[in-house]
């Protein structure tokens, strides 16, 4: 993948992106209600091509999330590519089913793809998703960033100040 190729897909991704979007809900009077798509804390990404990596990574920028990388050859390669900037959004680890992350996205053959679902239920704590894409898929949105994100939904009850939230905090 060229850089301008991959600059294109980081653009449309971005354009794409609705985090940090906040929208208000209609709901009965006494509340104040709020719908938002916020970043997950951190997403496994696994590819065996550098391209794969970083079209991954473009995804989890866009999403707003940090990187967690499988520590090998082809990831150090790609990292030390990359500006200091998107650098700290990346933590290459050497034993990535042992590290906190709550979605995995994977660039492989089917084989591979079963074989880390399988990993991924194996291991303890909370189920992991695994979104998996074909090698070479370049284009944006491969990995819906929908899926890349978390749903918050926000009441606040106002009843107690009469629909007014700021008189709750005259004390």
């Amino acid at each position: 993948m060229s850089d301008a190729a991959l600059a294109a897909v980081c653009d449309a991704l971005t354009a794409m992106s609705p985090v940090g979007v906040v929208a208000a809900l209609p709901g009965p009077t006494g509340e104040r209600n709020t719908y938002a798509l916020v970043p997950r804390a951190a997403i496994l990404a696994l590819a065996a091509e550098r391209d794969d990596l970083l079209f991954q990574l473009a995804h989890v920028l866009a999403a707003g999330a940090r990187a967690v990388w499988p520590q090998n050859a082809i990831s150090e390669r790609a990292h030390g590519e990359l500006p200091p900037i998107v650098q700290e959004r990346i933590d290459l680890v050497r034993e990535p089913l042992r590290t906190p992350f709550d979605l995995g996205l994977i660039q492989t053959d089917p084989e591979q793809v079963r074989d880390w679902s399988r990993r991924l239920a194996e291991r303890p704590g909370s189920v992991v998703s695994l979104l998996a894409c074909t090698p070479g898929e370049r284009a944006a949105g491969a990995y819906p960033l929908e899926f890349l994100l978390v749903e918050r939904s926000v009441s606040v009850n106002t009843a107690a100040a009469g629909g007014n939230a700021s008189l709750m905090a005259i004390g």
